[in-house]
């Protein structure tokens, strides 16, 4: 048996964040497109999914063309059955991840960033599935105590702006 590997490079358009798991069912689009579009007035997204059997289709939707065309382009150069990749903007995953989590069909997220992201996928004669994540940069320094002090400024911040 042949297994190659493959790195795919996510494009995250600009001011935009990417939540890449996998799934299930067909109706993984339309309960996503669910999952987002109750979570506020003002997100924009795109997901697509990649079926891994039947016709085996790219299924897409979203609320944004820019990001639904994205998703689909990002779905088609990972080209992994039963995975998904969600792009939105003026949300970030935090907002929506237990959302998405709480999808029936999901059945597991790998990445939630807006880090340039890479996809290691691994190829065989059957098909193509997701190995892992790259997300961002190598950790190399630890956290000094100024960092730490901006650490808790920038969530009493966020706290603070939400009340």
């Amino acid at each position: 048996m042949e297994l190659k590997f493959d790195v795919v490079d996510v494009t995250i358009p600009a001011e935009s964040n990417v939540i890449v798991g996998q799934s299930h069912f067909i109706k993984t689009v339309e309960d996503i497109y669910e999952a987002m579009i109750t979570s506020s007035p003002y997100v924009k997204f795109g997901v697509a999914f990649s079926e891994a059997s039947g016709d085996s289709l790219i299924r897409f939707d979203g609320n944004d063309n820019e990001l639904i065309n994205a998703a689909v382009e990002n779905a088609k150069k990972v080209c992994a059955g039963h995975t998904f990749i969600l792009l939105m903007k003026n949300c970030y995953p935090i907002n929506v991840l237990k959302r998405i989590q709480n999808v029936q069909e999901v059945c597991n997220i790998f990445a939630a960033t807006a880090n340039p992201l890479q996809v290691i996928v691994a190829q065989t004669k059957q098909g193509r599935g997701i190995m892992g994540i790259i997300d961002g940069a190598t950790t190399d320094k630890l956290e000094t105590d100024k960092d730490k002090n901006d650490r808790l400024t920038l969530l009493k911040d966020i706290i603070e702006y939400k009340r």
